[in-house]
């Protein structure tokens, strides 16, 4: 007997001492399982079956000749697509405990099972039908080689429908659970790259996706940048993309942007195309496109019509945010400027502040927080008179007294906000004069009954106040202010808060240089 072509493998003896073995398929073809102790029944369903071919793929068989091997063998195969099962063999019932055994305990819905029988009698087929899970029952006399075909024929194309609704759910599913996560995060970039992770895992695509978007600069020309790649592209963020894909990604980019709209290689990748209202594009590039039907292109429009949305609330919500800070800082300038100091004051005080903030071990997050609020710690300053605030002598105890006085009004100004960046500003404004002894204003608090944000801009205020000229002193040497920290550790300031300053002095002293003003002294 002749072996058939490729994948198909038929022994000449196939006797039950020496039974067909299980073939190893190709990951191309419909595995069939034949469960039969009668070694003539595999050798002519595979003969008959031999150049079967549906949707490209031939067909793979796996031969087992008892209830006992197939306990063993079926659950080795969960990837089977039809299941032939002889009813009688080890015992009466042998096929149909097989059965129950592949949908009850494997869980194996998809696999369609063809029952074949040659003693009708022992399980009648109205009964058989109708309380097992099978999807067809033959007589072996009836299944002559065109009707077997056809039974195939059949049985594959419900698996394949199956299986593609079954990839379908997933995929929904995954665009379900993953909008709802990207919708969750604020930064853009972690946005655009959680996009990239979700999309990947939806379609199951190669590696290498890059996304990125488009800025407009002079002339009507566009520059676009990288805002997440992942694979080989994976090269930083906010890139400029030439610097990193090839010229023919590039190009196909370029036209998806140019002619705004997706674009669908049949073997190679495809780019999806989506604007915001505000006019922000994005294009999103995956390889490995040969393996999207048309189903999952429309999976990709519904979630890109998804992302797109939330890209704009995203746009949305950064412009707000950029507002908002603007208008801190500026009012923080505002206040600075009242006492006749640079608005560079309440710069470095954010950047040591956050440089601070996160030596102590606060998140990126919080740690902005701190930086942006810090900017507000002397925000109560313009309820104190112009005379006070910026004579050049010593005070008298009733001035001193008013001055002290801005702490307490800074928080009464903030304090009604319910959002968190004023919130925190509150406490900045009203605590980041208490000293960490006791001995502080305006509430005398002590240790950590201080908050660690007034403790953090404390340090951060002292350190730049004693470095920059004011109307009543000249700026400390950088020498003198640092035996200060040291002399004021655990007094003035949190010891630990003392040690990450110092462990982290080359950096203080570039913010201090980056933003300098000239009023400070050299040393």
């Amino acid at each position: 007997m002749t072996g058939p072509q490729e994948d198909l493998l038929i022994f000449a003896d196939e006797s039950p001492d020496n039974p067909i073995p299980s073939v190893g398929t190709e990951p191309e073809s419909w595995k069939v399982i034949i469960v039969d102790d009668d070694p003539e029944v595999h050798h002519l369903t595979r003969l008959v079956l031999d150049d079967f071919e549906f949707d490209g793929r031939r067909l793979g068989f796996v031969s087992v000749y008892s209830e006992a091997e197939a306990l063993k063998v079926i659950p080795d195969h969960p990837d089977a697509a039809i299941i032939l099962l002889d009813v009688v063999m080890d015992a009466e019932d042998s096929g149909l405990k097989l059965v129950q055994f592949i949908r009850d305990e494997l869980k194996y819905d998809a696999a369609r099972i063809i029952l074949r029988t040659g003693q009708p009698g022992q399980a009648p087929e109205r009964l058989v039908i109708k309380d097992y899970d099978i999807n067809d029952y033959k007589e072996k006399t009836e299944l002559t080689a065109q009707k077997l075909y056809t039974t195939v024929m059949a049985a594959l194309r419900a698996y394949r429908d199956i299986m593609v609704i079954e990839s379908n759910k997933v995929g929904l599913e995954k665009i379900i659970k993953s909008s709802a996560d990207l919708f969750e995060v604020k930064s853009l970039k972690k946005f655009a790259s959680g996009v990239l992770t979700q999309l990947t895992s939806i379609l199951n695509l190669h590696k290498n996706a890059v996304h990125c978007n488009s800025f407009a600069v002079a002339k009507g020309q566009e520059e676009i940048y990288i805002l997440a790649a992942t694979g080989d592209y994976a090269k930083g963020n906010l890139e400029k993309i030439e610097e990193v894909v090839p010229a023919d990604v590039l190009r196909r980019i370029e036209i998806s942007f140019r002619e705004k709209r997706s674009l669908f290689d049949e073997t190679d990748y495809f780019t999806c195309y989506f604007e915001s209202k505000t006019g922000r594009e994005n294009v999103i590039y995956f390889e490995g496109s040969k393996t999207l039907n048309e189903w999952n292109r429309y999976l990709i429009e519904i979630y890109c019509s998804n992302v797109s949305v939330a890209f704009e609330n995203l746009y949305l919500n950064e412009e707000v945010e950029t507002t908002q800070k603007e208008i801190i800082f500026t009012l923080g300038e505002i206040a600075e400027s009242r006492s006749q100091e640079t608005g560079n004051h309440v710069k470095r005080v954010a950047e040591y502040s956050k440089l601070l903030a996160l030596g102590y071990g606060l998140p990126e997050e919080e740690a902005e927080l701190v930086r942006m609020a810090s900017s507000m710690h002397d925000v109560g300053k313009v309820a104190i008179p112009d005379a006070v605030l910026n004579k050049p002598g010593k005070l008298t105890d009733e001035e001193f007294a008013l001055i002290k006085q801005h702490a307490r009004y800074g928080f009464e100004m903030l304090n009604h906000s319910s959002r968190e960046l004023i919130k925190t500003a509150a406490i900045i404004a009203h605590q980041h004069h208490e000293k960490y002894d006791g001995s502080g204003y305006p509430n005398g608090l002590s240790g950590e009954d201080i908050h660690v944000y007034g403790r953090i801009t404390a340090l951060a205020d002292v350190f730049d106040a004693l470095g920059s000229e004011r109307v009543y002193k000249q700026a400390w040497p950088l020498e003198d202010i640092l035996e200060f920290f040291r002399q004021q550790r655990g007094k003035h300031f949190d010891p630990r808060l003392v040690d990450i300053f110092f462990e982290n002095l080359d950096a203080i002293l570039k913010i201090r240089d980056q933003y300098g003003d000239g009023s400070r002294n050299a040393g």
